[in-house]
């Protein structure tokens, strides 16, 4: 595995693991032994980098993932980076699958979320902490004070900002110094390019979520994939429906072609070309099976040109595809 690194010296693995999917969001959770085996391997694989949330888990328990992770990583902590979130909760009354996020930073609330985080990650601090969505209730200096707070006490040691905005990460970072957005990116969601020259002139990194636009780049899923309804979001996102897989098409024949070109697979190509674009960018790649983990490291060895990711991007930029998930709507606090 090769490193990079985000922001203000944060040293990770050029390739993360997002833990969401062991407890939240795509199907029944994975047994917890199972997980925490998954986990395991991706360590001895080189990744460094995992990703969790305090509010990824089931109805019935709310903070499955946090409480996973940290039990998986507790006796190799010294090993690892630890990233979490606060400042979410789910509009739970919803009967949509993906539940309306309510967003709240107050002060109090990252206080008691940072506890809660600690406590059940088995750790004294986390690497990384993101503010999960932006709160139109509360001034990013606000959340900014609170995080230069945290670092002072040791209690995080980097901070974040999840679906970062220009004017939003600018106010944020004059307050305290921002490491990293986690932003949706892939070849399918390109709409976060625009903030890059924004990223560079402050020093600020990017960890990508969904970065091959929640599976469907991987080339394995087919007009008649099916997903449980009551607990998978991809049953509802607009790539996976039988009409976007004609829409689609297109590009799945284009990363399947330059996977054989290049000896590599169609995720490691959508994963390559974003490492190639910027050394700042770290993907984080959802998957509960140890041969994906595996495939996934393989894309921070492959080599795009500069000319290979200018001409991706240019195709890109005219090739036809289905709409992809932007992610759950925010609402107001009821």
């Amino acid at each position: 595995m090769k490193y990079r690194i985000l922001g203000g010296g944060l040293r990770v693995s050029a390739v993360g693991l997002g833990c969401m999917g062991f407890s939240h969001g795509y199907g029944a959770p994975t047994e917890h032994g199972e997980a925490v085996r998954a986990i395991r391997a991706a360590v001895d694989m080189g990744y460094t980098l995992f990703d969790t949330a305090e509010v990824y888990g089931t109805q019935e328990d709310p903070h499955q993932n946090e409480v996973l992770v940290g039990e998986a990583l507790r006796d190799i902590r010294d090993r690892v980076q630890i990233v979490s979130k606060f400042g979410i909760r789910f509009d739970m009354t919803s009967p949509e699958v993906n539940k309306p996020l309510i967003p709240d930073a107050r002060r109090e609330v990252i206080r008691a979320s940072v506890e809660g985080s600690l406590r059940r990650l088995r750790t004294d601090h986390i690497d990384l902490y993101f503010q999960h969505r932006m709160d139109p209730a509360t001034e990013p200096e606000t959340v900014a004070e609170v995080m230069a707070e945290l670092i002072r006490e040791g209690k995080i040691l980097h901070w974040g900002i999840s679906e970062a905005n220009e004017e939003y990460l600018r106010r944020a970072h004059a307050v305290c110094p921002v490491t990293a957005v986690e932003n949706r990116y892939s070849m399918m969601a390109r709409h976060y390019e625009r903030l890059f020259p924004v990223l560079e002139e402050l020093g600020v990194g990017l960890v990508a979520f969904s970065p091959m636009a929640n599976g469907l780049l991987t080339g394995v899923y087919g007009k008649d994939a099916q997903f449980d309804k009551k607990c998978d979001y991809r049953s509802n996102m607009p790539q996976f429906t039988p009409e976007a897989a004609e829409q689609n098409r297109e590009l799945l024949t284009l990363l399947r072609t330059m996977a054989q070109e290049k000896n590599a697979t169609p995720a490691q190509i959508s994963l390559a070309w974003m490492l190639c674009k910027k050394p700042w960018i770290v993907p984080i790649p959802g998957t509960r099976r140890p041969e994906r983990l595996r495939e996934n490291t393989g894309a921070a060895d492959m080599m795009l040109s500069p000319q290979e990711v200018e001409t991706l991007d240019a195709i890109l930029e005219t090739i036809p595809m289905s709409a992809v998930y932007g992610g759950a709507k925010i609402v107001g606090k009821p």
